[in-house]
């Protein structure tokens, strides 16, 4: 992941990333900038105040209009890739998806979608930990895989929601079956904003372009990407991803007018930090 660390004089430790503001209209929505902050054994860091973080495009510092912290809830997107190739692998993915649902915070929301050839919601979301489970253990494994097809269409369902958001992808293959090309899925997540931690197994593990481009979606968006080798690491990986999503803060602000449709430098600090580092979104296109 591409990121630039800078310590100021005064202690300000600063990330620089790449985001999206829309084309300016008057009803132009805010830009939403996931960050998580770690100490220097590489824990995450909690309880930061809205105060303590600056936020600054194309090196104007901007006003933080919404900000939530590490401690509120969010919206989780569990995409289950669920075709034929999957047929041996699908119990042990099942059990890790329960396992993570089970470790969801009261507040948070959480919806099921499977993917092959088309994408299809398993259950809308809901804080129902029983009917999340009900609905992970109905899954079947059949069809190809149209994986940035789903990716995209589940960002753009998610992206409305309000709050803190994020995708958990599972795929084990690489895409045969979709409409879009994976660049302009990609740029379609870039521009939902939505951090995305990706799980590749199987043969996904062999593939290395989409390795490669699963690893730069997710780091792009603010999310991780994981390998897990067999069905024991997969329950390692969802543990890790549901620890990780305890940790995430959201800081939005409203960009500044423009009618330029581009790339803008978005450098995000906090107060008062040495030896910390900051994972965020490196960046979203302008829609």
């Amino acid at each position: 992941m591409r990121i630039r660390v800078a310590f100021a004089a005064a202690g300000i430790l600063t990330l620089a990333a790449w985001g999206q503001s829309n084309i300016f209209r008057s009803e132009s929505r805010l830009v939403e900038v996931y960050a998580t902050v770690f100490d220097s054994k590489n824990h995450p860091v909690d309880g930061i105040e809205k105060e303590h973080f600056q936020v600054f495009e194309d090196g104007a510092r901007q006003e933080i209009r919404s900000f939530e912290s590490a401690s509120e809830e969010l919206s989780c997107a569990i995409l289950l890739d669920v075709t034929s190739s999957m047929r041996d692998a699908l119990s042990g993915v099942k059990n890790a998806v329960s396992d993570l649902v089970d470790e969801m915070r009261p507040g948070d929301t959480t919806a099921i979608y499977g993917f092959s050839t088309t994408l299809q919601t398993m259950q809308e979301f809901t804080t129902d930990k029983s009917a999340l489970k009900r609905a992970v253990s109905r899954a079947r494994a059949q069809g190809e895989t149209a994986l940035f097809d789903a990716i995209a269409q589940t960002a753009r369902e998610i992206e409305s929601r309000p709050g803190k958001k994020a995708i958990v992808l599972f795929t084990d293959g690489a895409d045969n079956a979709s409409q879009l090309m994976a660049h302009d899925a990609t740029r379609r997540v870039y521009q939902a904003g939505v951090p995305i931690f990706a799980v590749a197994e199987g043969s996904a593990l062999s593939d290395s372009s989409l390795l490669k481009e699963l690893r730069e979606l997710a780091e792009k968006t603010g999310g991780i990407c994981y390998r897990a080798r067999n069905s024991h690491e997969v329950a390692n990986v969802f543990g890790d991803i549901q620890a990780e999503l305890k940790h995430v803060y959201l800081i939005s602000y409203r960009p500044p007018q423009s009618s330029e449709a581009k790339w803008r430098s978005i450098k995000i600090a906090v107060d008062g930090m040495k030896d910390y580092r900051i994972r965020g979104k490196q960046g979203y296109f302008p829609k």
